[in-house]
């Protein structure tokens, strides 16, 4: 049994995947600000979710910058420097693997697509830009330190993170509506070309053969693909414009990442 961990700012969510990659049992809680509170309860809740049956691999998604097992920074929880591998593996005898949430959504995407392409990029867009690079369907151990949605472009005059004008929650802020509640062309054109901005920045240095949207934001991607590809067609060569399409899991591309992480730490 292989037990994902999708660990966010405000909840965690647990699902235990049986042999034929199938979730039998989930459970969530609300994500504690204290790390010591947060493994004593992520613990709990394995053990009650387990049952006493024997755990293949626990793998765990953080939303921040990891550097093997080590949460360094996080966005949104106040946790630096911590060796979360090691503090849950004095709970559990089983392979712990601990990954970027963005990273295992786009393994998800990548895996999820028809054909699994060379290099894929996905951006989740909910309260920040979670970037993951996925490369022949793997995540690259070099690239899984990138961080997209912190890159520093220009707007209004002024370097400024994407995320912090690109984000659901910056567009919340400026029009005063959640994504699924702006039906206007204008505005959707507006957000559509703070979006472009990352991607012209982005897609001649990677170079992905398509580009997944995810997150609260990304699941409105008819509503804005179409001034997006416009923007992008116009700024870069043709052979950099990549194919754009709208994720397949949305709320559930993490829990199914950390599964196909667990398989490939596995089987390696």
């Amino acid at each position: 049994m292989i037990v994902a961990v999708d660990t966010g700012g405000t909840k965690t969510l647990v699902a235990v995947f049986d042999t034929e990659g199938k979730v039998v049992a989930e459970e969530k809680f609300p994500t504690p600000e204290d790390i010591a509170e947060y493994i004593a309860t992520l613990s709990t809740t394995i053990d009650k979710l387990m049952d006493g049956q024997a755990i293949t691999c626990l793998s765990v998604a953080l939303p921040g910058t990891i550097v093997d097992g080590r949460m360094v920074w996080a966005g949104n929880l106040p946790w630096r420097d911590i060796d979360v591998r090691s503090l849950l593996g004095s709970h559990f005898d089983c392979p712990i693997i601990v990954e970027n949430d963005a990273n295992l959504a786009g393994l998800a995407e990548a895996r999820a697509l028809e054909t699994v392409p060379d290099l894929c990029l996905c951006v989740a867009v909910g309260t920040g830009i979670g970037t993951g690079v996925t490369v022949k369907g793997r995540i690259d151990p070099v690239l899984s330190r990138t961080e997209g949605g912190r890159i520093m472009l220009e707007r209004d005059g002024a370097y400024q993170i994407w995320e912090s004008f690109a984000s659901g929650k910056a567009i919340h802020e400026r029009y005063g509506k959640l994504a699924s509640e702006i039906e206007d062309t204008e505005t959707w054109n507006a957000i559509a070309s703070d979006f472009a901005k990352g991607l012209l920045a982005l897609t001649p240095f990677l170079r992905p053969d398509i580009v997944v949207f995810g997150g609260g934001v990304g699941a409105y991607l008819d509503r804005f693909i179409d001034p997006l590809m416009d923007i992008l067609r116009a700024y870069l060569h043709d052979d950099y414009v990549p194919t754009i399409v709208k994720a397949s899991h949305l709320e559930k591309a993490v829990i199914y990442g950390c599964y196909y992480h667990a398989l490939d730490s596995v089987a390696a």
